[in-house]
């Protein structure tokens, strides 16, 4: 429950404080006041969104706190789910500075304002005439339907199981189209994959394939020069063996004289050795030398094969080409096992929509059971409300679809009057009938729900004299089991509070305020029959007052 308020800097109230008893509370006050600020600073603590206007003094932070007793309500699970400090006095504040910036907390720990609005919509309900109007959309006539028909758990798990098919679905749109891609793609791909499978790639060394061309392409002049050196080499009159030999036969007479002349005998025959066997290698090569015209056409046409896949892939290496080659492969692996993927992919989803429509079944059987007892409750108060003719039906159609929560579409149909058939309620109810079946659903919910509190924010629009009395009873008995706020202008309604809070406004060096107080017996009796009279308050109205309060 709701168990004390503090407001600073705020709209038009300066500093504010107020605690709140556990039971009925009215607020009244003439239009203007501040009630509406009252619920905008509230509305701030629950989560929603501030800027600089909210700002009495736009030098100075606005702070507002409320204090919540939960210890009753069983919320723990809900703080450990969001990571906050539970307290049995749990602490709510929000702060608006200067610069604009937003800042909240729970307990004193910072939170963002989507976990603020989470946990607020465990603590406070505040039913404004714009909630009213909510009544008309099918949302929130299956969400009071399923909160009576009491299958929280199975429609959370069929919501489960919706996520999983939707998701599975669009996968599957995916794959679809993948493969439509990939086959456009299949014949091109596979070419262009054989076309480097026949290349065998794989083991060309370019390098090596231009050299073995180039010899092949000069098979003449390289004939020709080995045999010049070979000739050369072994001229009998002067051959360079010939004389390399004389040479050292010279140097090797000097070695005895001198360690330099040995030296060089040395030198020169490491140098012959390597000489010999330069010109015994030539003698070899030369062998080897022939002309091969078919070698040659082979290896120029893979060259030719390779320069033209370079140019068609637009890439300088072998290294590059391969690396395409692989990736046409894993297409075209993809492309034929994409049929498989797209096969169990249909099964999980033809097994998981199996699960879905017997969940949406549970739900619409549960719904259709709950329904008919539902609209009756909501029959009974309307009848005590001033509507003795009063049909309230709740119709039920299954859709083809799977829906957020369930299957079924909802249509909430109403009359006021016998013999008139039903019609969608958005058509047919006045502001007063609304209001009222408003009420009556609430007050149901009530004994479903586990909500702490709940504020009415002028609920009685339309409605007077023994209706209020009646709306006004029907709050009365909901405090019984929470702890319930009216914000009203009616006397019938404001009479039947356990606490009477007033806000007006003051007049303060020359600038205009909100306040708020708690009304005495005699405070009570007087406002109720301003209330009742206007401002001039009459001997009639006050009597009225007191037999209001009695």
């Amino acid at each position: 429950m709701l168990h004390s308020l503090q407001i600073k800097n705020y709209a038009l109230i300066d500093v504010l404080e107020i605690d709140f008893s556990d039971k009925f509370s009215i607020i009244t006050g003439e239009t203007g006041a501040g009630k509406s600020i009252l619920l905008g600073a509230l509305g701030l603590v629950l989560g929603n969104r501030a800027d600089l206007s909210v700002l009495k003094d736009e030098e100075q932070k606005c702070v507002i706190e409320a204090h919540f007793k939960i210890s009753n309500y069983n919320l723990q699970s809900i703080f450990e789910e969001n990571n906050l400090d539970y307290e049995e006095t749990t602490i709510i504040r929000r702060e608006i500075l200067p610069t604009g910036k937003s800042r909240a907390f729970v307990n004193d720990s910072p939170v963002n304002l989507q976990e603020l609005q989470v946990l607020s919509s465990y603590l406070l309900d505040i039913h404004s005439q714009h909630q009213t109007l909510e009544i008309i959309t099918e949302e929130y006539q299956l969400q009071i339907l399923d909160i009576v028909s009491r299958h929280a758990a199975i429609i959370s798990s069929y919501k489960e199981d919706l996520k999983v098919l939707n998701k599975q679905k669009k996968e599957y749109q995916t794959l679809i189209s993948e493969k439509e891609n990939l086959l456009k793609e299949k014949e091109y791909n596979t070419f262009l994959f054989e076309e480097l499978m026949s290349a065998n790639l794989k083991y060309s060394n370019i390098q090596e394939l231009e050299e073995e061309l180039e010899k092949l392409n000069n098979v003449e002049a390289i004939s020709e020069n080995l045999a010049r050196v070979i000739s050369l080499a072994n001229d009998e009159q002067l051959g360079t063996l010939s004389i390399s030999k004389e040479i050292k036969l010279a140097l090797l007479k000097n070695a005895t004289f001198s360690k330099k002349y040995a030296e060089l005998l040395e030198r020169f025959t490491s140098v012959q050795l390597e000489y010999e066997d330069i010109i015994q290698e030539c003698m070899q090569q030369s062998e080897h030398v022939v002309n091969e015209p078919d070698k040659l056409e082979l290896i120029s046409s893979k060259l030719q094969l390779i320069y033209n896949l370079f140019k068609k892939h637009q890439v300088n290496s072998v290294e590059e080409l391969l690396q395409i080659q692989e990736d046409l492969d894993q297409k075209l692996v993809i492309a034929n096992d994409i049929d498989n993927a797209i096969g169990k992919l249909e099964k999980l989803i033809h097994e998981n929509t199996l699960k879905l429509e017997q969940k949406a079944k549970i739900i619409s059987d549960k719904r259709k059971e709950i329904a008919p007892k539902f609209a009756k409750a909501i029959v009974d108060i309307l009848i005590d409300l001033g509507i003795p003719e009063a049909q309230v039906v709740f119709e039920i159609k299954e859709s083809n679809e799977f829906l957020k929560s369930g299957k079924d579409t909802l249509d909430l149909l109403f009359s006021a009057n016998k013999g008139k058939q039903p019609g969608m309620l958005k058509k047919v109810a006045s502001g007063g009938e609304m209001s009222r079946i408003m009420l009556a659903i609430k007050s149901i919910l009530a004994k479903y729900s586990k909500l702490p509190t709940i504020i009415f924010d002028e609920i009685d629009t339309g409605v007077s004299g023994e209706i209020a009395n009646k709306m006004g009873e029907i709050m009365k008995d909901m405090s019984k089991t929470m702890q319930v706020f009216a914000i009203t202008h009616l006397p019938q309604i404001a009479s039947k509070g356990d606490t009477h809070f007033k806000v007006y406004k003051i007049t303060k060096e020359n600038k205009t305020q909100s306040e708020i107080k708690q009304l005495s017996k005699e405070e009570r009796i007087t406002e109720i029959a301003q209330m009742l009279s206007g401002a001039t308050i009459t001997d009639s109205a006050l009597n009225h007052a007191k037999e209001l309060l009695n």
